[in-house]
């Protein structure tokens, strides 16, 4: 049976003694002393074997109810509830899709938070009313909450953080909040961000392929319109301003079509995946050499497209994630533009 004297306060520490006496619980759970369902001591027990204020107690007991360690129930007295949240660091970790980019970044947290953190992952699919309900229920269980901001309204466009979203991420603590991908300046405070700049990002990744794309007459960008889980618009206003400045002819499409009407020395810049697989396939089926016929720039990088030898235009998400576990470990509060790469290859 789990008693008050099992209960470790160390007189010359300078630990607040409400903080022992949550490190004491947790650590103990951590050894498997106590499991999920087991009774512990109540206040007043702690307070009188201890030789503690109740409001001591209290206070520590509201700390573990709140990273929902412990519940109370009526009559009864406190119980654990809780295993899985007993590390260090306890992480709330939010994206909006599961890609395989996403993914890579989040693999990459983790595994620079190695032993010193637990990570909750959750998915809300860029859907504003499944992310806030996911921040409710995991309010206040957490010491750090990473979270992406990309939402679609009802005619899925991207939009990157709704008035209602901004309410739930204002009840965040800001020493306790690190904001991925798509910072939202509209926040506010002093809390930790790794973002992409999307319009200067493409724009200076063309920049950089200018030498490439000038043997070509005219550069296609496929963004789509209608997409499940939607791309910000500020990448077509990078590639409008990058043509627009420096004189190239351009067209946007909402997709790669069947039988597309392709045409030498055109370049295309894909978003979406199976655009690249389908354009890929229609340049092979009519001859046309890719990469001296026809320009392809695919946005994000695979293993795949290296394999392929397909050129890209990237964010670094594994530095992204390594960063977001650096500002976690060291507490740092700093917004940081992740780092965008062109990869030239032997498409275009």
């Amino acid at each position: 049976m789990f008693t008050a004297e099992l209960i470790k306060i160390n007189e010359s520490s300078r630990i607040p003694k409400y903080k022992q006496i949550v490190e004491s619980i947790i650590n103990d759970i951590a050894k498997g002393k106590l499991e999920i369902g087991k009774k512990i001591p109540s206040i007043n027990e702690v307070s009188e074997t201890c030789n503690l204020s109740r409001d001591t107690v209290e206070k520590a007991y509201r700390e573990l109810k709140c990273r929902k360690v412990i519940v109370s129930v009526k009559g009864k007295g406190f119980y654990i509830a809780k295993t899985d949240l007993i590390s260090k660091l306890n992480i709330f970790f939010l994206i909006n899709k599961p890609s395989s980019y996403k993914m890579r970044i989040y693999n990459s947290f983790v595994n620079e938070i190695g032993a010193n953190g637990h990570v909750t992952l959750s998915i809300y699919h860029c859907d504003e009313g499944l992310f806030r309900k996911e921040l409710q229920k995991s309010m206040g269980a957490y010491d750090y909450y990473v979270i992406m901001l990309h939402f679609k309204d009802e005619n899925l466009t991207h939009v990157s953080c709704p008035d209602s979203v901004l309410g739930e991420i204002n009840k965040i603590p800001r020493d306790k909040l690190i904001i991925l991908d798509n910072d939202k300046p509209e926040i506010g405070g002093n809390y930790g961000a790794i973002y992409q700049n999307f319009k200067k990002d493409i724009y200076d990744s063309l920049i950089e392929a200018m030498d490439k794309l000038r043997k070509y007459d005219k550069l296609i960008l496929v963004y789509p319109t209608k997409s499940v889980f939607p791309y910000p618009r500020r990448i077509l206003h990078g590639f409008v301003s990058f043509c627009g400045e420096f004189n190239f002819d351009y067209e946007i499409l909402d997709q790669v079509y069947d039988d597309m009407e392709l045409q030498s020395r055109d370049a295309y810049i894909i978003i979406e995946e199976m655009d690249l697989v389908n354009l890929v396939k229609q340049v092979n089926d009519k001859k046309k050499i890719l990469g001296d016929d026809i320009g392809i720039i695919s946005y994000n990088d695979t293993p795949l497209k290296e394999l392929l030898g397909i050129t890209v235009i990237s964010t670094d998400f594994r530095t992204m994630g390594a960063t977001a576990a650096y500002m976690v470990l060291k507490n740092k509060k700093e917004k940081v533009r992740n780092v965008f790469r062109y990869i030239e290859r032997n498409s275009v």
